[in-house]
């Protein structure tokens, strides 16, 4: 059987390791939940320019990087105005019999999900704080939780 100590010392590291990462799983679940709806894209025939922001922060979390790589230039036309146009092919095209599932639904319940878990993290940010004997231990820790992936980040 675990010994009252045990679990007194899983719950101190449970309680710092939470501390630790929550600033990260507020970051993934803010721009996560963004994600899901497109808003750090532009769509094609779309005149949506999205905020620099959030293309640089949906870099962030997709690609561990802030820095977006050069965008591809168009290739050439090389087809000559009166000559023949090259052919492209056609992407299949849905039947009319089948239906398009409708994404929304989904992506309602995946932003409901980053919400709660944005709401979870604070809540226990929080029970972290009030319940924490040694609070200046519990700001360092969540301090580090902030600046050491900011520092990895430039490194």
């Amino acid at each position: 059987m675990t010994s009252v100590a045990s679990f007194k010392s899983i719950r101190l590291i449970h309680r710092y390791i939470g501390l630790f990462f929550s600033p990260a799983i507020l970051f993934f679940a803010i721009t996560g939940g963004l994600q899901m709806f497109g808003l750090h894209e532009s769509a094609r025939g779309s005149s949506y320019v999205p905020p620099n922001i959030l293309v640089h922060l949906s870099q962030l979390h997709k690609k561990g990087t802030l820095y977006l790589p050069p965008r591809k230039a168009a290739p050439p036309n090389s087809a000559k105005p009166d000559g023949p146009k090259p052919e492209t092919p056609k992407p299949p095209q849905a039947s009319p019999a089948t239906p398009t599932p409708n994404s929304l639904p989904m992506k309602i319940f995946f932003a409901a999900t980053a919400l709660a878990l944005a709401v979870s993290t604070c809540t226990g940010i929080m029970m972290g704080w009030k319940y924490a004997r040694r609070k200046l231990t519990v700001l360092l820790v969540l301090a580090a939780g902030v600046l050491i992936p900011a520092i990895l980040l430039f490194v």
